[in-house]
Formats: C-alpha cells, sequence, structure tokens
C-alpha cells in the first residue's frame, strides 16, 4: 500500500506497482480536465472580438491565394487571441475560487469543478498564475502595447471580481470595457487604425448581452437569485427590460453611424448593407431571449442558435465583399 504521501515501498510487488501507477496517471487526467473545464473553453468566443480590427483591415489589395498579403496579419491576430483566451482563463478560475460558495446555489454552476470539490482553490490558484504568465509574458514579447492592454485587462478583472461585480451598474459596465479592450487589442497586435465607432459598438455590443444574462439569472433563480450573485437584489426584470431597450436601440444606432462616418470604411457607403444583419441580429437575440427564456449563457447561444450563426456568417460576407469589391 503506497504511504500518506502516496508513495510505493521499494518491495511492491509489480502488478501492485503497475495498478498504482496507472491510478495516478488517470488521477493526473482528470485534474486536468477538471483544470480545462474550469478554463470554460466554450466562453473563448468572446474573444473572436480580436479578430474585428482584421476583418475591417481587409482591403483591395488582399490575395486570397496569396498568403503573403494577408497571412502576417491573421498569424498575429491569432496569438492576440491565443494570449486573450488564456488571460481569460486565469480570470476564470480565479473567479471560480471567489465565488466557489455561491456558485454551489446556482442549479448548474453547482457542477463547475471547484464549487463541486473536484479541483482544488489551491490547484485552480497556482494554474491560474501559471496562465496569466504566459499570457502577459508572451504579450509583451510580441507587443508591448499589446501586453499593456492584456495587463490593463487583468487588472480590471481582478478588480471586477472582488469589487466592481458587488456594485450595480458597474458590474455590467466592467465587463463592456474588458470587451472594447479586446478590440483594442486585436487593432494593435496588427498595428491598424480601428474607428472610435467601432469600440463603442462593442462596448454597447456587451451591454447587450450582459444585461440579459442578469435578466435571465433573474428570471432562473427568482427568489434565490441575490444567495448566487448579490447585486441581483439591485434589479428588476422591469428595470433590466428599460435598459436593454436603450441599450439596443443604442447599438444598433451606434453601428449605422459607424458605417456612415469611419474613415477606414469606403467612401461610397457600401458598408450599410451589413445593418440588416445587425438588426436581425439584436431582434433574433431578444427572441431567445423572451419567448425561448435563454441568454443565461451567451456563448451557448452563439454556439446553438443556426439562425444567429448563419446571420454572423452573412455578415462577415457581406463587410469582406464591401472592403474589397466596393472599395473606392
Amino acid at each position: 500500500m503506497p504511504d500518506e504521501q502516496g508513495v510505493l515501498p521499494a518491495a511492491a510487488p509489480p502488478a501492485v506497482a503497475l495498478a498504482f501507477d496507472e491510478a495516478r496517471a488517470q488521477s493526473a487526467v482528470s485534474h486536468l480536465r477538471y483544470v480545462l473545464r474550469s478554463m470554460r473553453p466554450r466562453q473563448w468566443t468572446k474573444n473572436v472580438i480580436v479578430f474585428l480590427a482584421l476583418v475591417f483591415s481587409i482591403n483591395e489589395d488582399w490575395e486570397p491565394g496569396d498568403p503573403s498579403s494577408w497571412g502576417p496579419l491573421l498569424g498575429w491576430s491569432l496569438l492576440a487571441f491565443v494570449f486573450f483566451c488564456l488571460i481569460s482563463s486565469a480570470d476564470y478560475l480565479v473567479n471560480d475560487v471567489r465565488d466557489r460558495e455561491s456558485d454551489r446555489q446556482h442549479p448548474t454552476k453547482s457542477r463547475r469543478p471547484i464549487a463541486a470539490g473536484q479541483l482544488s482553490p489551491r490547484a485552480a490558484a497556482m494554474w491560474a498564475m501559471a496562465l496569466a504568465a504566459v499570457a502577459i509574458g508572451g504579450s509583451y514579447a510580441m507587443d508591448w502595447h499589446v501586453g499593456a492592454v492584456l495587463t490593463g485587462y487583468i487588472v480590471l478583472m481582478l478588480t471586477y471580481t472582488y469589487y466592481l461585480k458587488h456594485v450595480v451598474l458597474m458590474d455590467m459596465m466592467a465587463i463592456g470595457a474588458g470587451f472594447v479592450l479586446r478590440a483594442m487589442a486585436g487593432a494593435l497586435a496588427i498595428d491598424v487604425p480601428v474607428s472610435p465607432w467601432l469600440y463603442v459598438v462593442t462596448a454597447l455590443g456587451a451591454l447587450f448581452l450582459v444585461i440579459h444574462k442578469r435578466r435571465a439569472e433573474l428570471t432562473l433563480l427568482e427568489g434565490a437569485a441575490a444567495n448566487h450573485r448579490p447585486i441581483l437584489d439591485e434589479y428588476t426584470p422591469g428595470l433590466l427590460d428599460q435598459m436593454a431597450s436603450l441599450v439596443t436601440a443604442s447599438t444598433l444606432i451606434a453601428y449605422g453611424l459607424y458605417t456612415f462616418t469611419a474613415e477606414t470604411l469606403p467612401d461610397n457607403n457600401a458598408m450599410m448593407l451589413t445593418i440588416p444583419f445587425v438588426l436581425y441580429g439584436l431582434l433574433r437575440y431578444l427572441y431567445l431571449v423572451h419567448q425561448r427564456h435563454e441568454g443565461g449563457s451567451p456563448e451557448e447561444v452563439l454556439l446553438s442558435d443556426w439562425p444567429l450563426i448563419i446571420d454572423i456568417l452573412l455578415w462577415l460576407a457581406t463587410a469582406a465583399t464591401v472592403l474589397t469589391v466596393f472599395r473606392d
């Protein structure tokens, strides 16, 4: 039998030693699986915002059959995306350690490895530090501007985890700021200018999602909502619906103004052709929230609702066409 440190005596029979090694290997695999689940790879979809700058840097000089015209930019964007996935996963680990008691009150979050006791808080904290070190160190090696943005992001998210998530309205605005930093990192990674309107649209779009996430949590948890997330006691479905109406209209108006005024877009205003896709996406999401009672997990909606997925792909295709074919 292994001793208190989990080490077999030297004279252990070969069959026993083999079984012990297999059990230890299975334990390591299980540990890594719980770490990966806690990193929330499904939520990495939020980091595709990094590629916005790449999409809107498409121009007539891009040759689809010539990777040298766009390959380096794609490579830098991918690298920024990876760094943001690592840094956001580090934040998720810290957040799950911090909120493990309240997560146990939630019907689905209680199954998260840390809340369920499958991954120890100490191990999670060590993984978080390792992921953050790789992301921040790598981003500074890539470009110090990108490194500064990632540093600002992790400071913002830690402030959110320990303070801002308990401050009414600021809890949602902090998340919006995190998306703006993603877009900014994507632009800095490939050294292209981005219209301020795109940052405004990004912030408003993030607010649109988080407002409906709060509403879904209130609806799902009802009277126990504040036990899971105390700040929910400051909101009501009616208040959140009013906020959603304001932000939805503001998002559409801001995007429309962007398509007409951004200096980086074609002068013929052809980008307005993408407005119907943005309008449909907003309306589709509202339908899913109010009629199908979804929205508590935006990444799940974006990965599972085919009409919304097709709409996003059509928006991307139309934007790329405008930036290449219709550019003056």
